[in-house]
């Protein structure tokens, strides 16, 4: 007797069993829900896949060749047509004759672009003090005669390896040396350092830095296209 007056108590309220989790009611009901969900969902995915991947992109390369075309090609420095370095990569110079940039730990070359990266060594790392060492005994070897504190920036790689400037003192130090090898007054060379010395962005940001291929070329005498 109990059992069919359940079952018959089932038959007469399907709703109030729906309400109490009896019978199959809200498993039929999720298809509709998740149908209208999904048309959304997509239209969404599209929307934005459209506006991030292809509207966005456009829009700010071509803005970019418009406003600093210079910037958006790599800061490219040329002579005569021809590509001879970047205004944001540094490179190396080991003659006295040069004003040298800081240190690079790139590999398998200095200032890698393809390979940006430190040393990785601890301060307390043997291999980090002969590396040290070796760039003090470098400097003191190409200008015996200055006596001078070796500004930092010479002798210590960067993390990135690829800076193009050093520091207004690093340029100083240099200066007399490459005055001498050149046959130039250190008065000159001195106003070439002051005329390639960046100053800081919105003269708050950053420390003023002299870009070395910049230098180098003046003292060449190359004349840039840009």
């Amino acid at each position: 007797m109990k059992t069919t007056e359940i079952k018959q108590n089932l038959h007469q309220n399907p709703k109030q069993n729906a309400k109490h989790g009896g019978g199959d009611a809200p498993a039929m009901g999720e298809a509709p829900i998740q149908q209208g969900m999904l048309r959304p969902a997509l239209a969404v995915f599209l929307a934005l896949s459209v506006i991030t991947g292809l509207i966005y992109p456009y829009a700010t390369t071509g803005a970019a060749q418009a406003l600093f075309p210079y910037q958006a090609h790599g800061s490219i420095l040329t002579a005569n047509g021809k590509a001879i370095g970047s205004d944001l990569i540094g490179q190396p110079f080991s003659s006295p004759r040069y004003f040298w940039g800081r240190p690079s730990a790139t590999a398998p070359m200095p200032y890698n672009a393809a390979s940006s990266g430190g040393s990785n060594l601890g301060p307390r790392n043997p291999a980090l003090a002969d590396a040290v060492q070796a760039r003090v005994a470098a400097l003191h070897a190409a200008d015996p005669g200055n006596t001078a504190p070796i500004p930092v920036d010479l002798v210590a790689a960067s993390g990135s390896g690829l800076d193009p400037d050093i520091s207004v003192a690093a340029a100083r130090y240099q200066a007399a040396r490459v005055a001498r090898e050149r046959g130039l007054p250190l008065a000159d060379v001195e106003q070439r350092i002051a005329a390639h010395t960046r100053k800081p962005w919105l003269g708050l940001l950053g420390e003023p830095g002299v870009n070395v291929l910049a230098l180098n070329l003046d003292l060449d005498g190359v004349k840039t296209d840009r």
